[in-house]
């Protein structure tokens, strides 16, 4: 299906551009391609929502034709490095290296070319600092363009399409979104005529499978389905599964005999229950067999994709012949032939290389950025033909399959285990079926316990996948808002983003359910005996002293927590204390101390041999100290050892947690208002009616209705100018803490805030303050790459990560710099802002020591012994992330002194396999 704007008219004939273009191409372009390209040659700008592989970028490249046909600019934008640098390897090779250039933050190649790819966030800076390369620029490519949905990313992407001029045309790509019109129409409005052209078709059409065992079904019977209005489910597929459950709920599985009408391959073994699905190796020799690969498996986890990669050579599994594998070890040399071979050694090189010459690997962001290149130029060119990848490889990387495999339904979503989302499920079985080589692309599912077929045929079939802006305004936004615009533009420009654009339309729901709740309100009045009526009377009396009753418990509630955070403040280092409760029940030590009086979170050691960082939370009742233990002068609570040895001698003190302690007595008991309500509640004349109760009900429905049409009338409130509140919080902040000042009634950018609009860190705020506060200074090249590692990195692990620094400087700025986030949480949380990330101290030691040129060996080791153990590709990218924050520094750091050590450290870990195949 395909649909395109109403609001902009397009031409029926192609343009001259269009004509000299489509000249070029070996293929003629699709009816969406060709109207969204006439689109752009009319000046209009253009929203193109189609499916993967469905050939979007055809329209991106006309946009880069017609800039240079013009003599002007194109810009065109992605949102990951790996994809810039293949879009401008695809440009190069079409318009000559002297046309195109590069920026992805690691590179910059060529930046005054006509034609210049970059990552959206190279694009925004260059829009905030008022970048003369800005000059001459008539088009804007954004590839990707839902990301914008992204939490922690998307807001870029609303800043790029706020912040362009007006005269220049956006091309916006996006997958398949169920509210094109609705992202359109917001366009419009922002960025003047747009035209929104969807297609929905799949240029290859994608087979949907389950595997049960070693049998492969159709998902859909595809006979039945072509007299009914939906899809239907094949029955073969539904009997067997059933019949496999009940066999496993008996303890038994007998597999049915003959292949049955839509499974293809071998039954099951007979008395044998098969819940699991078969071995990976089986599964892609059932592949192969069935003239499926290649194929991508998805897995949602590193160790799992090398441990599937693992099983394959171990059950002796090739997918090549020998002159491929020739093939293989070239485009292997090539492009590792920079990386020193001590290197390699430690990176697994050579289990890496057996994998690849057999036609197998794994995909994933904890690889060498070179090794995932060299497995997707592999896998492009046919050579390997099977990768086990984590759903990474789905964000835009084009390297589409014959098949793509799900093991399971349910992923890691960064904070707990949730099944698949039908957006996330076509997204990934979007890359099976190559255009042009494959007549048909599919999407196999194993089967195992849990899975229903109609819950793959939900996420198969369903097609709302809302795009949802994730915009909040930063620090780093509003103040470089506020130098440009000013406060008052600023405000207005927030109101114009998408986010608060899908917040004024839901308004109208609301505003709907309002005038609802005011309808029944009143019919429940009536039926209580109207306004007058003594039963309303008594109705209001019974919900003031509910309210009374909820508000003393919560009052009691934020007492008891007042009193557990003063006592925590109090603890002293040494001190054994009992956790009443949870998982972590029992005598700790407090091995840290922390003073802060918002939110102390002493760390401590429990007699089960964790170590972390506590909270009022643990606490119902204050905490006080049974006694106290000699530690020694240095804790590293990280080591196994360490934690045995002070485990052990915290059980030895001979101290016992004490028993369960007296019930607080409660606040109510004392209340006086609360006594007079109770009184006059029993003393009204309706509390003796013979309908009471009848009529109780009554009112609790109508007490109901006017709390939820209350709690609808506040969320009016909060959504509408919702941003531009949130923008006000932190401009007071930034006020606060002298980085804007009130001059003559206008707000102002200080000298201290034209150095925050240079950092665009997630912990912004908190750098700009150590700047500021000149908490680096001092620091040699090496020791500012590892503190400022602490405001980059991020553990995948969990638990405590309070590495203690590796020098006395180190460890001087770290504590500095953790008090300076310590005051800046607590200003936040008053201020009701999301709080500032806290340091993560687990990359000090690696990017210290590589800095000082140790070898990546000794490196990864030592970032394993410290308890943060580090594969190739994480260790690159933490490296390269700290580099992009030493650059920003260099920059915004007020004194020389912090801005040479930034220089310096750049050049240090700038190197070996940091600095080979940068993406």
């Amino acid at each position: 299906m395909s649909t395109e704007s109403d609001r902009v008219i397009v031409a029926d004939l192609d343009g001259p551009r269009l004509t000299e273009f489509t000249s070029l191409l070996p293929f003629p372009l699709d009816p969406f391609q060709r109207r969204a390209c006439r689109a752009l040659e009319d000046g209009h700008g253009v929203l193109v929502c189609a499916p993967t592989g469905a050939g979007k970028t055809v329209v991106g490249e006309f946009a880069v034709h017609l800039a240079l046909s013009s003599g002007a600019k194109c810009f065109y934008t992605t949102p990951i490095k790996a994809l810039s640098n293949q879009k401008f390897a695809e440009l190069t090779a079409r318009y000559g290296r002297g046309h195109v250039g590069l920026l992805t933050g690691d590179q910059s190649i060529n930046s005054d070319a006509p034609i210049v790819v970059m990552t959206t966030e190279v694009l925004r800076n260059m829009l905030y600092a008022e970048s003369p390369a800005l000059r001459g620029l008539s088009h804007v490519v954004m590839d990707e363009v839902h990301y914008l949905a992204d939490r922690f990313r998307g807001a870029v992407w609303e800043e790029v399409i706020l912040h362009l001029p007006e005269d220049v045309r956006l091309v916006s790509l996006s997958a398949t979104v169920s509210n094109a019109e609705e992202f359109g129409a917001w366009m419009e409005t922002v960025r003047g005529n747009t035209a929104v052209v969807v297609d929905e078709t799949r240029p290859v059409p994608l087979w949907q499978h389950i595997l049960v065992g070693r049998r492969l079904f159709d998902l859909f019977d595809v006979d039945a389905n072509a007299g009914a209005s939906g899809p239907v489910i094949d029955k073969t597929l539904v009997r067997y599964v059933k019949e496999k459950v009940n066999a496993e709920r008996m303890g038994a599985w007998e597999a049915p005999r003959g292949r049955g009408r839509s499974g293809r391959g071998g039954g099951g073994r007979p008395g044998r229950p098969e819940s699991r699905p078969i071995p990976r190796p089986e599964v892609i020799k059932l592949l192969d067999e069935e003239g499926l690969l290649p194929a991508i498996t998805f897995v949602f986890s590193r160790a799992g994709c090398d441990s599937a990669v693992d099983q394959c050579l171990r059950s002796g599994l090739r997918l090549t012949t020998d002159e491929q594998a020739v093939q293989i070890g070239e485009v292997i040399e090539r492009h590792t032939a920079e990386i020193p071979r001590g290197d390699l050694e430690v990176l697994g090189f050579w289990e890496w290389r057996d994998a690849l010459e057999r036609g197998l690997a794994a995909h994933h962001a904890g690889m060498l950025p070179v090794f995932r290149h060299t497995v997707e130029e592999l896998f492009v060119r046919g050579l390997v033909r099977a990768v086990f990848a984590t759903e990474t490889l789905a964000l835009g990387i084009n390297m589409p399959a014959r098949t793509v495999v799900l093991e399971r339904l349910v992923k890691f979503n960064g904070e707990t285990h949730a099944n698949l989302s039908p957006g996330e499920y076509t997204q990934l079985t979007g890359r099976a079926g190559r255009r042009g080589i494959d007549v048909e692309g599919h999407a196999v599912v194993l089967w195992q316990s849990g899975v229903e077929p109609t819950e793959v045929a939900g996420l198969a079939t369903t097609r709302t996948f809302p795009l949802r802006s994730s915009f909040r305004p930063s620090y780093n936004m509003a103040i470089n808002l506020v130098e440009r615009m000013g406060v008052d533009a600023s405000r207005a420009l927030l109101e114009r983003s998408f986010a608060q654009y899908q917040a004024d339309a839901s308004v109208v729901g609301l505003v709907r359910g309002i005038e609802r709740g005011a309808a029944t309100r009143n019919e429940l009045l009536t039926k209580l005996g109207g306004a007058d009526s003594p039963y309303v009377e008594y109705t209001e009396l019974r919900a003031r002293l509910k309210e009374r009753e909820r508000e003393l418990e919560r009052q009691g509630r934020t007492d008891r927590r007042n009193d557990a955070v003063t006592s925590l403040v109090s603890l002293r280092r040494g001190d054994v204390i009992s956790i009443p409760s949870g998982r972590r029940s029992g005598l700790a030590v407090v091995l840290e101390t922390d003073a802060n009086s918002v939110d102390p979170r002493p760390l401590v050691l429990t007699e089960d041999k964790w170590a972390g960082r506590v909270s009022s939370a643990d606490f119902p009742t204050p905490v006080s100290a049974l006694g106290s233990m000699r530690l020694p002068r240095h804790v590293d609570h990280r080591t196994a050892r360490t934690r045995r040895d002070l485990a052990s001698a915290l059980r030895s003190t001979g101290i016992t947690p004490p028993g369960r302690g007296r019930r607080v007595r409660s606040s109510a008991a004392d209340d006086r208002e609360l006594s007079t309500l109770r009184r006059a509640v029993r003393s009204h004349p309706c509390h003796t009616w013979p309908d009471r109760e009848h009529l109780a009900r009554l009112a609790e429905k109508y007490s109901r209705v006017e709390r939820e049409t209350d709690a609808m009338r506040q969320k009016v409130a909060a959504t509408t100018n919702s941003l531009a509140r949130t923008f006000d919080r932190i401009l007071a902040l930034l006020s606060e803490r002298g980085y804007v000042e009130h001059v003559d009634g206008e707000v102002r950018v200080t000298e201290r805030g034209s150095k925050l609009t240079r950092l665009y860190s997630e912990s912004d705020l908190l750098v700009a303050e150590c700047l500021a506060e000149g908490v680096w200074r001092g620091l040699g090249p090496a020791e500012l790459a590892s503190v400022v590692s602490a405001v980059v990195f991020e553990s995948r692990q969990e638990g405590e990560s309070m590495a203690q620094g590796p020098t006395g400087n180190i460890r001087h700025a770290l504590a500095r710099t953790l008090s300076t986030w310590h005051d800046l949480r607590a200003d936040e949380i008053r201020l009701k802002l999301p709080p500032t990330r806290e340091p993560d101290t687990g990359f000090m030691i690696a990017v210290y020591k590589w800095a000082r040129k140790e070898s990546l060996e000794d490196v990864l080791f030592a970032a394993g012994q410290h308890g943060r153990a580090l594969s190739g590709g994480d260790f690159v990218r933490w490296c390269r992330q700290v580099i992009d924050l030493l650059d920003q520094i260099r920059t915004a750091a007020p004194d020389t002194e912090v801005s040479s050590a930034a220089s310096k450290a750049i050049s240090a870990i700038r190197r070996g396999v940091v600095a080979v195949d940068a993406a």
